[in-house]
């Protein structure tokens, strides 16, 4: 196994990134990042191999993003929050009103949900996805492609 310091300085952007999709805020997705690696310290112990380290440490940064939402409830006014339109991807389905979208998007069904939000919140590529949820690059490109479908069939039926 590699040392801490090798882990951190190859995981730690892909951690970060990740939570950044799930905060929208740079310096939460930075705080939880660092407590990840605090926790992954702490846990390196338990850890069996049986996954890969970045789908473990992805797993950590989860919990730590759930723990600290449960101590920190926002409520936030989803029409003033400045929603990043940076991939192709999105282009497509931009021609629906935001929040609209943004409510169709959180009823789909799991996994497409959280692999839309990684790849269109979180600008994640295709691999970085599919290493996150551990699963491959080609599992998390069908499943964009078919979350993206079903969005766009629910924008078409509501037009």
């Amino acid at each position: 196994m590699q040392s801490m310091n090798e882990l951190y300085q190859q995981y730690a952007r892909t951690v970060y990134k990740y939570l950044r999709s799930l905060c929208h805020n740079e310096d939460l997705a930075e705080e939880l990042t660092q407590e990840t690696f605090y926790q992954a310290i702490r846990s390196i112990g338990r850890f069996d191999g049986s996954c890969k380290v970045s789908t473990w440490l992805c797993a950590i940064a989860k919990n730590q993003y759930l723990s600290h939402q449960r101590k920190n409830p926002v409520h936030e006014d989803i029409t003033e929050t400045e929603i990043p339109v940076e991939s192709a991807e999105s282009a497509v389905l931009g021609s629906a009103g935001r929040l609209e979208l943004l409510k169709k998007l959180h009823e789909l069904p799991e996994p497409y949900r959280e692999v839309m939000y990684l790849r269109v919140f979180g600008n994640l590529s295709f691999a970085e996805l599919g290493a996150i949820l551990g699963k491959t690059e080609n599992w998390a490109r069908v499943t964009f492609y078919r979350g993206k479908e079903k969005l766009r069939k629910e924008v078409e039926n509501d037009e």
